[in-house]
């Protein structure tokens, strides 16, 4: 089975297991999730998403958060790891927004990555989420699951793993078979060193499991 065959197919089933996957990131305007995605670097989503409810009830706006005090934002977000460095990314961010978009987040790809605190992974789930572009969003469960399934070949750097899916993925998929990536990557194909092979809707067609 070729590559790109095998991601057509795991496409098709990891689609008939997880049929209404998206972000688990909990927003309702697209400054909040690159606010929530910046919260998101070694921390849970679920975690964020109560973080958060007390950063908007204090700041509802991209003015509001750009005029704060970068040590009140801090004191905020620390509960999501790496306060100092995350609250002076999204301090930043939201000034640009405010000062050369309008409040609004830009809807190109590269304009979105001269953001502060805003790397390709961000980039691709606002495009992708927000503005329903092609987009690969390669996080560690996307890493994981595509080096196990064999969709890429012993690839760790998360920017090689994505140009290598842009290969083999349609671009109409990508940004829901990413999001799909992660609820079995937390329900069946954990980070542990024995996943649940057992209940995989993949099993048979998994390198892990031998299969070429």
């Amino acid at each position: 089975m070729t590559k790109k065959n095998l991601a057509l197919e795991v496409i098709k089933r990891l689609k008939k297991e997880y049929p209404d996957a998206g972000c688990t990131l909990d927003y309702d305007e697209a400054w909040k999730l690159l606010v929530s995605v910046r919260l998101a670097a070694q921390c849970t989503d679920a975690r964020v998403n109560v973080v958060v409810e007390d950063l908007y009830a204090k700041y509802p706006d991209v003015d509001a958060l750009a005029a704060a005090d970068v040590a009140d934002i801090e004191r905020i977000v620390r509960p999501c790891g790496l306060g100092k460095t995350k609250a002076r990314d999204i301090s930043a961010c939201m000034k640009i927004l405010k000062e050369q978009y309008g409040g609004n987040v830009p809807k190109d790809f590269d304009s979105l990555l001269k953001l502060p605190g805003v790397g390709r992974k961000s980039a691709n789930l606002v495009m992708g989420d927000v503005f329903g572009a092609p987009a690969i969003v390669t996080d560690t469960h996307c890493i994981r699951l595509t080096n196990r399934i064999g969709l890429v070949n012993e690839i760790k750097e998360p920017k090689k793993v994505e140009m290598a899916l842009w290969k083999i993925i349609p671009p109409a998929e990508g940004n829901d078979f990413c999001h799909r990536l992660v609820l079995h990557g937390r329900e069946v194909c954990t980070a542990r060193t024995k996943p649940f092979c057992d209940r995989c809707c993949l099993n048979d067609i998994c390198a892990k499991n031998g299969v070429k």
